[in-house]
């Protein structure tokens, strides 16, 4: 179990927040409203109300302790810089932000945070995405232009083996078979030769374009 703190508890810090605790984890929620604080107060580790913009205030809280801080807030962007800026002072290596403008993101890209994040941008592409490709149930960026997308397989593709599905693409390292769920059972070893069956759900690896090409044949 890890601990994280969660500054900012909007809708995105909340949801955040409620997941971590989901998987088991610690996490301290900050924010400066007492009613969005008090709203998490049963659920999170700790639940404190504090001005973010306050660096004593933030040492108080002890968050060096924590394996990463996410800063979710993003209608006051002073705030977010200076408790950004407090963060790295208190030595904290791993700060994720939230990030609500092409400005935000360059102020925070100086200021050297782990990663930025755009949840609205992020959700809109992944909307887009299944939208357009409604066999992918799930798909996720994991760095440069690699992906990882969660296709079911339906009667159109049934039958067919993963070689005639990906073609040459797999052994051309273009795409990558991760492993094959068949109801209840994970299959990992899943060559050229396996013959697909409706309800099948494949999990592939790959670039964007690769999967983009592929994707018409599902």
């Amino acid at each position: 179990m890890a601990q994280f703190a969660v500054i900012g508890l909007g809708t995105f810090g909340a949801a955040a927040s409620i997941e971590l605790i989901g998987f088991g984890h610690s996490v301290i929620g900050v924010d400066i409203n007492p009613i969005l604080v008090n709203k998490l107060a049963d659920t999170l580790t700790y639940a404190a109300i504090t001005d973010a913009s306050d660096e004593q205030a933030l040492q108080e809280l002890n968050l060096q302790s924590c394996d990463a801080v996410l800063v979710g807030i993003g209608s006051n962007l002073e705030a977010s810089i200076l408790c950004v800026l407090h963060l790295k002072n208190m030595g904290i290596k791993d700060i994720w932000a939230k990030a609500t403008s092409k400005s935000h993101h360059a102020i925070l890209t100086r200021l050297g945070v782990s990663r930025i994040i755009h949840p609205e941008e992020e959700m809109g592409v992944k909307v887009a995405q299944t939208l357009n490709y409604p066999m992918i149930k799930e798909f996720m960026h994991i760095g440069g232009n690699v992906y990882i997308v969660d296709i079911e397989i339906i009667s159109k593709t049934s039958g067919l083996s993963v070689g005639e599905l990906l073609g040459d693409r797999e052994e051309k390292g273009l795409v990558s078979v991760l492993l094959l769920r068949r109801k209840k059972e994970l299959i990992y070893s899943v060559n050229a030769d396996f013959t697909l069956e409706t309800g099948d759900t494949l999990i592939l690896a790959g670039s964007l374009g690769a999967l983009k090409n592929i994707a018409p044949r599902f």
